[in-house]
Formats: structure tokens, C-alpha cells, sequence
């Protein structure tokens, strides 16, 4: 029996245990409520955002009010990435253990080292994040990281499920790790590939695949596409060598679709975070399906990335 096999059978008989309390989990980002299912899939969790949405930018609704005063864990990504609504939603809800602090406020960010912190930040630089840039969720290298510190926290608030807790996690790394080699392999072929960006939402997965990110559409982080940049883009040097346009589901593809026309390009438009679609419906599922799209542009010439956009 191989140890996949021996997890299975001992978390089967454990499961069958007579059933504890629910836990009620506030998930800022569907990444995050992906993980938490991973570890305590019986849990009531209520999540914040879509993939058709800009995590920086939600309203504190009445509904997520309510759901963060019954959480007993809130998982968000924290390096003020909710900054513009989730200290007021926090402070609405008066719930005194989800708290700065408090056990029952988990911040992914804070359990991993941030790509370009700042030590100097104004508004002069755009939407510029001083802890580092937060986008973390699709970094191979960093969710097993991310998803031991969750697994503590889990076990911290329910003691009496630790050992199904720490099997599952011990599977789920074990799983991981398979992905990952995967991953690499893809990431030999895709080396070198450039693409064109808005923002730094798929950042880090392009960095660990060696895919350089060589125009961004935004002028400045968090400040939309303007027309002034977007027409300096077209005598950037690095245009030649673009494979493609890639943006996230909840960015406009108006800019896109102006740039792809001018420099026949095509544009990728692709969800940056878990869906409810089987393709993407966890975070190793949303990655090889990120690179699986980009390995189809790899593949072809410059002619034929054009012509299949």
C-alpha cells in the first residue's frame, strides 16, 4: 500500500467519527476558501469576492457584515490588498476574535516573503503595496508554506479534529508535490516567453515560470489603462517578441483588445483566482490551467498566436 493509499483509508476512518461543531470561516478571496476546504471541508464558509471581481475594491454589504460576525476564523491576504474595505467590515461586525491579533484572523501574506516590498511609499508611485506585492495565491513555491501555517490555525480552533486536519494536509502536500513537478517540466518549454500584463495579478506564477512580464498595461499600479500609455506602449522595444495579451476576468479588456489590434497579438483573458468551473475549481486546477493557456501560445508562431486569439 502506497502512503496516497494509507492517508485515504486512515482519513476514511476518521471521518466517520460522530460529527463536531461547524466551523464558521470568512474567506476574503476564493484562494482562500479553497485551502480551508482542503483541510475542514464540512466547514460553513462565506467568500467575499468572485473571480469577476477586484479584490482591492468590494463593498463591506450588508451580507458580509453578517457573515464575519458569526466567523470563528476570517482568511484574507492581507498586505493591504483589502485595505479599502476590510478594516471597516471588521469594525461593523464587532466580532472580538476576529480581530488584529486575535486567533481568528488569519493573513496569508504574513506567513511568506513578499516580491518588491517598500520601505517608502506615496501616491505618486500608484497602488503601490509597501509589505510587497500581494498576489501570492498562484506561487507554487509558496501556498505549501501558506498552507501548513493554515493547517495550524485550524487545529488551534478545532483540537478535536487535529489528526484528520494534519492527514489531509500531509495529502494535499503530497499532491501538491506532484503538480509541481509537473509544472516544471512546463516551465523548461516556457522560459523566456514574454507577455504583456495589467497589473501584477499572475506575477508570481510568470516569475516562477521564467515568463517575463514585458509591458504592463497599467501606467501605474492600480491606475487603469490610459490612452497616453497605452499609445507609448506602442514603440516599446520589447513588442516584437510578445506572444500575448494576458489579463484576469475582472479587469476591463477594453485596452487590451486596443492594444492586440494595433500590434496583432492575442488576448488571453483568464480567471485569476478559484472558480466554481471544474477546470479551475482549486488552486492546482486554476495553475495548470493558466499554464496549459500559455503553453498553447508558446507553441505556435508569432503569425499563428495572432490569428487564434
Amino acid at each position: 500500500m502506497d502512503f496516497k493509499q494509507l492517508l485515504s483509508g486512515l482519513l476514511l476512518g476518521l471521518v466517520i467519527t460522530p460529527a463536531q461543531a461547524t466551523l464558521n470561516v470568512f474567506a476574503c478571496e476564493p484562494e482562500w476558501a479553497s485551502l480551508v476546504r482542503i483541510l475542514v471541508p464540512d466547514a460553513n464558509i462565506h467568500t467575499a469576492t468572485t473571480a469577476l471581481q477586484d479584490p482591492h475594491y468590494i463593498e463591506a454589504r450588508p451580507s458580509l457584515i453578517a457573515a464575519m460576525r458569526r466567523a470563528d476564523l476570517a482568511i484574507c491576504t492581507g498586505a493591504s490588498l483589502e485595505a479599502g474595505w476590510l478594516p471597516a467590515l471588521i469594525s461593523r461586525a464587532s466580532n472580538h476574535e476576529v480581530q488584529p491579533g486575535k486567533p481568528g484572523l488569519f493573513f496569508a501574506a504574513e506567513q511568506v516573503h513578499l516580491h518588491q516590498p517598500h520601505e517608502h511609499v506615496d501616491r505618486s508611485m500608484g497602488d503601490v503595496h509597501p509589505e510587497g506585492d500581494p498576489h501570492i495565491h498562484l506561487d507554487p513555491q509558496r501556498v505549501p508554506t501558506i498552507l501548513d501555517a493554515l493547517a495550524d490555525k485550524m487545529v488551534g480552533l478545532a483540537p478535536e479534529q487535529a489528526n484528520v486536519i494534519r492527514l489531509r494536509q500531509q495529502q494535499w502536500k503530497v499532491n501538491w508535490r506532484l503538480k509541481t513537478a509537473q509544472w516544471r517540466d512546463a516551465a523548461r518549454h516556457l522560459e523566456g516567453m514574454s507577455v504583456a500584463v495589467q497589473h501584477s495579478t499572475f506575477g508570481y506564477l510568470l516569475r516562477w515560470l521564467g515568463i517575463e512580464m514585458a509591458i504592463d498595461l497599467e501606467p501605474k499600479p492600480g491606475l487603469p489603462p490610459s490612452a497616453s500609455h497605452l499609445n507609448k506602449v506602442l514603440s516599446a522595444p520589447a513588442l516584437p517578441e510578445l506572444a500575448l495579451i494576458l489579463i484576469a476576468t475582472y479587469q476591463d479588456e477594453r485596452p487590451a483588445h486596443w492594444l492586440a489590434a494595433k500590434v496583432d497579438r492575442p488576448v488571453e483573458v483568464l480567471p485569476s483566482t478559484v472558480t466554481n468551473e471544474a477546470a479551475t475549481d482549486d488552486l492546482a486546477a486554476l495553475i495548470s490551467h493558466i499554464i496549459g493557456r500559455l503553453e498553447h501560445y508558446h507553441s505556435q508562431s508569432p503569425k499563428e498566436r495572432a490569428g487564434n486569439g
